[in-house]
């Protein structure tokens, strides 16, 4: 199956908005319900496989397994955060390089100091702007596919040196080659609105829910000027919400069986994650119990 280009999307006009895909259970009910491109985000990558919290904690290595198998798993084509690009202008080609040869179609890094933190929680701090600047340059020149792979340019400038501060690392951003620009956690819908009027790219815009910026809709994110849009956490907390309920009805009933407890057919699900291709090899190659007995 061919998966899309990000960039012909954009080029096209097309608004595209990316679901946060946090493990691969999510990845193969994403591929029933058809999206053309998901999200891979650090935060709940590292919830998803190791339970910890996005402080820098995970490794590249560990990021690079998760990106790639989700790269393999799902249909869609990958967008995928690179946190700082784990190191210095060296580990951002190594990074660049291992992400695009795993699958993505762009790949985000960002200009906070490393140790970083999740961009809706406090005490954050980026780096200086030469810095990141370098670091673009260098990310997009490892590129062994600049035609297909896009580099994402993040700014976590909001909080530490204000909205125009932030502004103003974008646009720097956007001049040292980003394909794509992203403030993070902008607090209005003015400034959201005046970020798009102000930075000359495509302009990505993160709907992390319970987070700083309002969430809006696909079609008003397009009005303000936005190209894109991820969706990071809705596969995370609606899972975490669904297993909470499962367990407290468990622990209050008894049982599974109940109508208090929705659960996706086990028979779909089997269907969904594979097994249908390891029984049809079965059947085919599978000796008799009496021969095999012999």
């Amino acid at each position: 199956m061919s998966k899309r280009s990000l960039r012909a999307a954009l080029q096209s006009g097309e608004f595209v908005a990316a679901p946060g895909i946090h493990d691969m259970i999510a990845a193969v009910v994403a591929n029933k319900v058809g999206f053309d491109f998901v999200y891979a985000s650090g935060y709940w990558t590292t919830a998803s496989a190791h339970g910890l919290p996005d402080a820098g904690i995970a490794t590249y290595t560990q990021m690079l397994d998760r990106v790639a198998t989700l790269a393999r798993t799902v249909d869609a084509s990958v967008i995928a955060d690179a946190d700082t690009g784990y190191g210095g202008l060296l580990n951002v080609h190594h990074t660049v390089r291992g992400y695009e040869e795993a699958g993505a179609v762009a790949i985000q890094i960002e200009d906070q100091e490393f140790p970083k933190k999740c961009g809706h929680t406090p005490f954050k701090r980026v780096v200086p702007v030469i810095d990141m600047v370098e670091k673009i340059k260098v990310a997009c020149e490892a590129r062994r596919k600049p035609d297909e792979t896009l580099i994402i340019a993040r700014t976590d400038a909001r909080q530490t040196h204000g909205f125009e501060g932030a502004l103003a690392r974008g646009e720097a951003y956007a001049e040292a080659g980003a394909d794509i620009v992203f403030l993070e956690a902008l607090e209005s819908e003015a400034e959201m609105r005046e970020a798009c009027r102000r930075i000359r790219k495509p302009m990505m815009a993160n709907m992390a829910d319970g987070g700083r910026t309002p969430i809006r809709s696909a079609k008003e994110l397009a009005a303000f000027g936005y190209a894109l849009a991820i969706f990071p956490s809705i596969t995370g907390l609606a899972a975490a919400q669904a297993a909470e309920n499962a367990l407290r009805v468990l622990k209050a009933e008894g049982t599974s069986n109940s109508p208090n407890l929705p659960l996706f057919p086990f028979s779909e699900f089997n269907t969904l994650i594979g097994f249908e291709e390891v029984w049809a090899f079965e059947r085919r190659w599978a000796r008799p119990a009496a021969e095999a007995a012999e």
